[in-house]
């Protein structure tokens, strides 16, 4: 029960959010596509969390939530398969477009910091080998094709207008989605009371943005998988 709550209560701010932009931005909003974000996110969620914790874990041996990321993956890549979105609209392809060679260096200099984070923070014990197939694996993949995916293409639908930020066109939709995936692992709900720690919601929301900025620039999302797998994965062989 707590983990809906905890889910409820960050779709509530992104319908806030949502609603706050529809206000300022009237040009070119389109409630329809706010309604399936939300709708989005809140199935998201009940598959990542194998039905708010409420079904066994298939794995009960594991140490990871293969189970529930497995089912998120699955269930985005069923959204994608949908005539209103489409693999390639979603950024699922190989092309990076005309545009990629400064992609590139941001995703390089992306993977530098990462590598170097883990290298400052390492206790010369690599993890075990689930660890490290979990984190180089998953959390790329899954996220990516959610937040910067599906989710990006609803809210990007919700809200046309879009700035050239450095060569990538990011619009509000953008930002909602980079605020909500540092929301999503900043709040928490246990017994009554909601937990907010600004600290990773920075660690996670700033990054955030940065693969935005590559899936826009690209059109894909390959670059943003791999960096956000090196980012997870970086820390487990050090």
């Amino acid at each position: 029960m707590d983990e809906l709550i905890r889910t409820l209560i960050e779709t509530g701010i992104l319908a806030g959010l949502g609603l706050a932009g529809a206000l300022v931005l009237r040009s070119g909003f389109r409630w329809r596509w706010l309604i399936a974000a939300l709708l989005l996110n809140l199935v998201y969620q009940a598959l990542l969390t194998r039905a708010f914790w409420t079904i066994p874990d298939p794995f009960p041996g594991a140490d990871w939530n293969w189970a529930g990321k497995l089912a998120a993956f699955a269930g985005t890549l069923i959204v994608m398969s949908l005539p209103a979105f489409g693999w390639a609209r979603c950024g699922a392809r190989l092309d990076q477009g005309p545009h990629w060679r400064g992609a590139l260096l941001m995703f390089m200099a992306l993977s530098g910091l990462f590598f170097w984070l883990a290298l400052s923070g390492a206790d010369g014990k690599p993890d075990d080998l689930e660890t490290i197939a979990f984190q180089w694996a998953l959390p790329g993949l899954d996220e990516e094709f959610f937040y910067r995916g599906t989710l990006l293409l609803a809210l990007n639908e919700a809200f046309r207008p879009r700035l050239n930020v450095i060569g990538a066109p990011i619009g509000y939709g953008g930002v909602l989605t980079s605020l909500l995936f540092g929301l999503t692992h900043a709040l928490g709900y246990e017994a009554g009371a909601v937990d907010f720690d600004l600290m990773t919601f920075a660690m996670t929301g700033l990054p955030a943005f940065l693969l935005l900025w590559l899936r826009e620039r690209t059109g894909s999302l390959v670059l943003p998988v791999i960096a956000h797998n090196i980012a997870n994965g970086a820390s487990t062989l050090l």
